[in-house]
């Protein structure tokens, strides 16, 4: 059995597939599409799209509340906006598991505890290597932050474009969908959230 984590972050149990089970049904689907998994161009083409997926949902691996365990000391002082914007998503819906490219900006005012602002970007791509909704991954960001470094305040932001949107159904092929989420000062106090719009250059208010 498998110990993974479900949306709510509850560990479950499941039942372990192999790479060679997870080839298989690769190449299943290729059947269903009408191709023909023998053919020399895809004799190779279930074990690469097995390997890629480990880096598309390898999320599921690490727990994103450790990578914000170690603060550093020498900087607890410093009480004022930490902001981090600009930071690469790449996640897969979970309705049509189709890419959604995009932005996250995400801001916190430290309650003592400083963390590296590599670990911002690192709790942002852990939660976008799993099946996402965009809302749900913009509370979660919020919630890691908040939940694991008591701060001030949080504020996420995501503008993210969805292949579920642009390459089917609708396809409207130059729409973004913008999410925002905050808590304490950025939610309580009017300043502080325009503060933070102004400096990831957003309209939002």
């Amino acid at each position: 059995m498998k110990l993974v984590e479900d949306i709510n972050n509850k560990v479950l149990d499941t039942k372990k597939v192999s790479d060679k089970e997870a080839e298989e049904a690769f190449k299943t689907i290729l059947t269903w599409m009408g191709e023909d998994p023998s053919r020399e161009g895809l004799l190779e083409t279930p074990k690469r799209v097995v390997k890629a997926y480990k880096e598309y949902f390898g999320g599921y691996a690490d727990d994103p509340n450790k990578i914000l365990d170690k603060t550093f000391g020498d900087v607890e002082g410093y009480d004022d906006m930490v902001v981090q914007k600009n930071v690469s998503v790449q996640s897969h819906c979970e309705h049509h598991m189709a890419p959604i490219i995009g932005i996250a900006h995400v801001a916190y005012i430290p309650n003592e505890r400083v963390v590296g602002l590599s670990k911002l970007a690192r709790v942002v791509e852990v939660f976008s290597k799993r099946l996402q909704t965009q809302e749900r991954l913009t509370m979660q960001i919020r919630d890691c932050i908040q939940d694991t470094l008591d701060p001030v305040g949080v504020a996420v932001v995501i503008e993210a474009s969805h292949m579920c949107m642009q390459m089917r159904g609708v396809q409207k092929q130059h729409s973004v969908t913008t999410t925002s989420d905050f808590t304490g000062a950025f939610l309580n106090n009017q300043p502080t959230r325009q503060e933070f719009f102004n400096i990831i250059g957003s309209r939002l208010h």
